[in-house]
């Protein structure tokens, strides 16, 4: 019987730590990606470059959507890679989005365009802060009827960014060689009420009230039946060809798009809170008298 090898003898009382799993490295590498995103966002941003500034968010919230589907198919779902994506979160959908209409638009208000940009980072990370807190707790409304509590982060910061969608898209509009049938003096006229910050202040509030809102939301997530395949990516071609030929008024449709859905989401959730509470609760069996 061979000796035991020095300093691999068990310690009473020392239990060993654990790491994390190597199926777990793959998601939160895409998590870092997506925290790495976020910020390469805001270099981009203090440079000028709006254009890459706004498609660097854009991969976090492809990176932010991507994680979690790998996490869940490798089983490797832990408390760690929660807290890593929500510190991810907190700066790729709030700080970079802050400090991008910031440095944009709201800088024009001085301390008070701070404070909004302030609102919109602070209110992102109130409501991860809030998913966190909940993640553990059985009964969740909206959870169990289908929806989300208020706009999740990556749609929100989307929603906040679509300004500057509409102001990329006027920018190209005007990119020489212009056509003659161009309103060249109504695009400029747009182009510069889409950067006023009377503009963009109340509209950046306004998105980060939607955050931390209790309003009833459509969940991203979609479950395709299977006669409903070739469909689902007959679309999704749709939208990446539309995407790389136009990505600005497409991402502009998007935002709109998701925007224009809350009050059916609101009133489809009213509708199924009505039918469960006109469910009779079971009867509980009598107590028995006391002689």
């Amino acid at each position: 019987m061979k000796p035991p090898r020095a300093g691999r003898r068990a310690i009473p009382g020392l239990r060993r730590e654990g790491g994390i799993p190597l199926r777990a490295v793959l998601p939160n590498t895409v998590t870092a990606l997506a925290l790495c995103s976020g910020l390469t966002a805001i270099r981009f941003a203090i440079l000028g470059n709006w254009e890459v500034a706004v498609l660097m968010v854009l991969a976090a919230a492809v990176f932010d959507g991507l994680d979690g589907k790998i996490a869940r198919l490798v089983r490797a779902e832990s408390r760690f890679g929660a807290e890593l994506d929500s510190l991810s979160d907190a700066i790729s959908f709030g700080v970079a989005p802050a400090l991008i209409l910031y440095l944009w638009s709201l800088n024009g208000l001085g301390r008070f365009g701070w404070m909004i940009a302030l609102l919109l980072a602070l209110f992102c990370a109130l409501r991860l802060a809030r998913f966190n807190a909940n993640i553990d707790q059985e009964h969740q409304p909206h959870k169990s009827a289908g929806f989300l509590t208020g706009v999740p982060a990556p749609a929100g910061a989307l929603l906040a960014l679509m300004p500057l969608f509409l102001w990329n898209w006027t920018n190209e509009l005007l990119r020489p060689p212009v056509n003659d049938s161009t309103p060249i003096l109504l695009v400029e006229t747009i182009q510069h009420l889409l950067r006023t910050p009377a503009v963009i202040a109340p509209w950046t509030a306004f998105i980060a009230l939607l955050m931390i809102s209790s309003v009833a939301t459509f969940t991203p997530t979609v479950r395709l039946k299977q006669r409903m395949r070739f469909e689902a990516i007959a679309v999704l071609v749709v939208l990446v060809a539309a995407l790389v030929s136009a990505p600005w008024p497409t991402l502009a449709v998007l935002a709109i798009a998701y925007l224009v859905t809350i009050p059916f989401s609101v009133r489809s959730y009213r509708r199924i809170r009505q039918q469960r509470a006109a469910v009779p609760m079971p009867a509980t069996a009598p107590e028995r008298l006391e002689s």
